[in-house]
């Protein structure tokens, strides 16, 4: 059976993965485009690695098909897909010195030794191991090591390749290094990666696209502005960075906007396609959330100043609101600080909040709560 569609090299269609009794990949469905680099990112357990075994042949699906260039490839085992794999714990041979380490592959398919040579001293210059050919993994760092295991799944010039969190056992310093060596790699050479991690960071940095797991499922599929700055799901806004996530319903509406009561208060939101008295989540990241100790227009949300704690170039604010919720709120050092203790009114530019639907059955009752704050003056509320 084909799969052809243009420019998708990998193609997972209602793909399941049970072991057992349990289930950790449910109906999942991803395309992945020829020469992109895609996260696949979500917490542990979450069924990413899964995925990523199934893609690679290590693991079968229980139900669904994997397309490889538009091909079934049920039943291939991993030496039949033209893809490769690099894991987390290197899986260097001890006893091969970095050239026949990188060489392996080329020399089980009994590759002409003039051609293993041309395109293993490719690799060590294309990863930067120049003069470092004859030396044993024992002799070296955790990120040289890195750099010979993605040579070696690189000289055979996979459609694709897969990589398990290959990163995690580095320091951080050495961490940031290699995410923008992997990238520059990645773009250098045109190949498709498909990266696992459950570092948001990470993610962030280095994918064109960012597929969000969790408990099995697909969230969300994105670039990363857009699984950033439009979550598709409170999961997706609460994994990602910081958020400011608020339950409430939708009590007016206008052709342009809503307003969404919540319990401690309501606002006006630049967003269509609600129906009136819908639950939803309204999202706002701590560097959109805004403090005035003068009421502004659209909003009628208050909150007290609890806490600033210096992180560098920004300084975090927290306020608490009266139902005893903590918002966020990010500023630059240099800002001077509302004392803590200051009743404020909070806001944010209504273009910068994302609402959410909610399917969550128990919400709290923010109507006779908003109905008592409105009309009351700070100081009534604390």
């Amino acid at each position: 059976m084909s799969q052809a569609s243009e420019n998708v090299i990998v193609r997972l269609t209602d793909v399941d993965k049970n072991f057992e009794n349990d289930r950790v990949v449910k109906k999942l469905n991803l395309d992945v485009q020829e020469g992109e680099f895609l996260t696949m990112l979500g917490p542990s357990g979450c069924g990413k690695t899964t995925t990523l075994r199934m893609i690679a042949g290590f693991e079968y699906p229980t139900g669904g098909r994997i397309f490889l260039e538009g091909q079934d490839v049920e039943g291939k085992k991993p030496n039949q897909r033209n893809v490769n794999t690099v894991f987390q714990n290197y899986a260097l041979f001890p006893h091969m010195n970095v050239f026949d380490n990188i060489a392996f592959g080329l020399v089980e398919k009994k590759v002409k030794k003039e051609e293993i040579r041309r395109r293993v001293e490719e690799m060590i210059r294309l990863v930067r191991l120049d003069g470092m050919e004859k030396r044993m993994p024992s002799q070296m760092s955790g990120g040289q090591k890195q750099r010979v295991a993605i040579a070696r799944a690189l000289v055979n010039r996979p459609k694709v390749l897969l990589l398990d969190e290959p990163l995690g056992a580095l320091d951080l310093k050495l961490r940031k290094q290699m995410q923008g060596e992997l990238k520059h790699l990645q773009k250098q050479l045109g190949i498709t990666f498909i990266y696992v991690t459950h570092d948001q960071e990470e993610a962030l940095t280095m994918s064109d696209r960012i597929a969000v797991m969790n408990n099995g499922y697909l969230e969300q599929v994105g670039t990363p502005e857009e699984v950033y700055n439009h979550p598709q799901t409170k999961f997706v806004a609460d994994f990602i960075g910081e958020s400011n996530i608020i339950e409430g319903y939708i009590e007016h509406m206008t052709e342009d906007s809503i307003e969404v009561t919540m319990e401690s208060g309501k606002a006006v939101i630049h967003e269509t396609g609600y129906r009136l008295e819908e639950m939803v989540y309204l999202c706002v990241r701590p560097e959109n959330l805004k403090i005035s100790t003068e009421v502004v227009e659209g909003f009628r949300f208050r909150g007290q100043v609890r806490e600033h704690i210096f992180i560098g170039s920004i300084n975090k604010t927290m306020i608490e609101l009266p139902n005893g919720q903590m918002l966020k709120a990010e500023t630059p050092a240099e800002d001077a600080l509302v004392p803590v203790g200051t009743a404020v009114n909070v806001y944010w530019n209504p273009g910068k909040a994302v609402v959410m639907r909610t399917k969550e059955e128990q919400i709290y009752n923010v109507i006779e709560q908003s109905v008592a704050i409105e009309g009351m003056t700070n100081d009534q509320i604390y």
